[in-house]
């Protein structure tokens, strides 16, 4: 009996070990990123001492904080969401194609292009679908990407509603006979973008929270959508990592102003 409770010892003992050993599955690289492979190197001639302090900064001190890190595809995605939320095309075709040569999909930037219609509207956004296509074709991207849509005109609104439904609790639940608006964001909104496929439901919550957290403007729905984040599984944590990740391209007042609000709403 003895000897059994002592292998037995032995194997929790060498499973711990052997558990604390691994890294995690994710991309997440503890490296700097040279400048000349960044939208920086444009700068160089002209303002050689900006782009190495802002490089440090933005590809080496934020980019490897340990307690700040993030996938880095999920890092990607959020930058470019923050960047159209600042209405920021020319850097947002830079940053598009660093992204593309790290690992992030086409059809996934793309997802990311098309949600922010409904957060911004097409009077905003409208320039990034011509930055899309120049990075893209820069990346030798074919174009049309295939279809991602998965509903019919006909089954749009319900579909819609079942997600907003899964984000936000029963209280939503046939919200679409309220009135008109409450229609268009069921179908349109929820509908049109959010059931499309290549992003998952953190995905696109977390970009819908970088929309809003760039735009500055719309406090209450910031503040609905880090709720919905939060009941989607993007933790407290991992949105103020977010919200780290995204400061050198969206400033220090927002920057603050976002995890003031990510505390107060996850108290």
């Amino acid at each position: 009996m003895k000897k059994s409770i002592l292998v037995l010892i032995l194997g929790v003992v060498m499973t711990l070990a052997f558990a604390q050993n691994q890294t995690p599955s994710t991309n997440i690289e503890n490296k700097k990123v040279e400048t000349k492979d960044t939208f920086l190197e444009g700068l160089k001639k002209s303002d050689s001492e900006f782009v190495e302090f802002f490089g440090n900064f933005a590809y080496d001190e934020v980019l490897n904080e340990p307690s700040m890190q993030v996938e880095n595809r999920t890092r990607y995605i959020a930058i470019l969401a923050s960047l159209i939320g600042r209405g920021a095309n020319e850097l947002y075709t830079e940053l598009l194609k660093e992204a593309l040569s790290n690992g992030l999909a086409a059809e996934e930037a793309r997802e990311v292009l098309y949600q922010s219609v409904a957060y911004l509207g097409i009077g905003r956004v409208y320039p990034f679908f011509d930055a899309t296509q120049k990075a893209f074709k820069a990346k030798k991207i074919k174009l049309p990407l295939q279809n991602a849509s998965t509903t019919t005109p006909e089954n749009r609104i319900q579909k819609g509603n079942d997600i907003q439904v899964q984000y936000f609790g029963n209280g939503m639940k046939n919200s679409f006979e309220q009135s008109v608006i409450h229609k268009w964001l069921s179908g349109n909104c929820f509908g049109d973008y959010y059931t499309r496929k290549n992003l998952s439901d953190s995905d696109r919550e977390l970009i819908t929270f970088c929309f809003l957290l760039a735009d500055g403007t719309n406090e209450s729905q910031l503040r609905s959508h880090i709720q919905g984040n939060l009941n989607v599984g993007n933790s407290k944590d991992f949105l103020i990592k977010i919200t780290h990740q995204v400061m050198p391209f969206i400033g220090y007042p927002r920057t603050l102003n976002t995890i003031a609000a990510i505390n107060e709403v996850a108290k």
